[in-house]
């Protein structure tokens, strides 16, 4: 099961984060136990989800005016990971063009509350952004007529479903955004996922769960260390380990794990289904030119109605857009633009 798995799920914009085995990813765990990631300045915050707990950063503008509502924007992260990583490099330099910013651990990781540990369960994640819309609709100094939302990589096709059915969202946005129900079900570019994978995938999860009835859920370590790659391996996959299992973007919080039955959601899930009804609000999707994702974002381009943009970032990959510097200010800056024309 866990080689058609891993195939999956690595095309699936994974954490690949900081803990499990090998002695790469238990370093990385030791270097990262004071990091604070991309938390600085940030304040903590709690609100509900359904049952749990949801823990987030707030980002406030600078020269923060209490006397007046501002425009707000809720940041969701990819799969697996965690508010200190690249969600909150966006919110914090998103606040620093004057919003009130929220990055948030979604429930199953991080700091939020939700059982089982490292469940990506697709309803979950829409429901939770929902949720921190909720609690941006209700602060003091958030203006509930003005809230966007934008989503990294799987947080970004997360981000996309939620908008469809939540008019309180004024704008979307997504940074190379993807839909993990195409992904798992066909895989990404360099790595397909046939039809035969496919069903064989969901025949050892049905197995699985019924192994799983009234006991613990199955739990594995989501990317294998370096050192088990060869060149064959596609070079999405060295770039993943490249960001979550050094010292670049790695963090304590998000653990490596992922609940093996999960992916089974993931086949089932249409996040585009209904892109058009997002408009007339306004879209804006950004991708990197040499991403192996980009063609999720020229897909919701193509079935998003207008407003709509598309901007491709010549020479960037995928995860080139997590936190490189000459890639992410650039997107920053149009999002920027974006979020004060469409929140004004």
């Amino acid at each position: 099961m866990q080689g058609t798995t891993a195939a999956l799920l690595l095309s699936g914009c994974a954490n690949v984060a900081s803990s499990g085995s090998g002695s790469t990813a238990s370093a990385v765990a030791v270097a990262a136990r004071t990091k604070t990631g991309n938390a600085k300045g940030s304040r903590s915050v709690t609100f509900p989800s359904d049952s749990s707990t949801i823990a987030g950063n707030l980002y406030l503008p600078p020269n923060f005016d209490r006397s007046r509502k501002h425009p707000a924007i809720v940041v969701s992260h990819p799969w697996g990971g965690v508010k200190e990583q690249t969600a909150g490099l966006y919110a914090r330099s998103l606040a620093a063009q004057g919003f009130i910013t929220l990055a948030y651990d979604a429930s199953h990781y991080g700091e939020s509350e939700g059982l089982p540990r490292h469940m990506e369960d697709p309803s979950h994640r829409v429901r939770d952004i929902r949720s921190a819309v909720t609690y941006l609709s209700n602060h003091k100094h958030v203006d509930a007529e003005r809230i966007g939302t934008l989503g990294v990589c799987a947080g970004g096709g997360y981000t996309i479903d939620e908008a469809q059915t939540d008019l309180r969202v004024k704008a979307v946005a997504t940074v190379v955004a993807y839909d993990m129900g195409a992904a798992a079900r066909e895989g990404i570019e360099g790595a397909p996922v046939s039809y035969e994978q496919r069903m064989a995938q969901l025949e050892d999860i049905g197995e699985q769960l019924t192994r799983e009835a009234g006991g613990d859920p199955l739990v594995e370590q989501l990317i294998p260390d370096p050192d088990t790659m060869t060149d064959e391996t596609p070079s999405f996959f060295r770039e993943a380990a490249d960001y979550y299992l050094t010292d670049r973007g790695g963090h304590p919080n998000a653990k490596n794990r992922y609940v093996v039955t999960s992916v089974g959601l993931h086949m089932g899930y249409f996040p585009f289904a209904q892109l058009e009804t997002i408009s007339p609000r306004p879209l804006l999707l950004i991708a990197g030119e040499n991403a192996e994702t980009l063609n999720f974002s020229k897909n919701a381009y193509r079935m998003a109605q207008e407003p709509k943009e598309l901007m491709v970032l010549p020479g960037a990959s995928h995860f080139d857009l997590y936190d490189r510097p000459q890639y992410v200010e650039p997107a920053v800056e149009r999002m920027a633009e974006f979020f004060t024309k469409h929140l004004a």
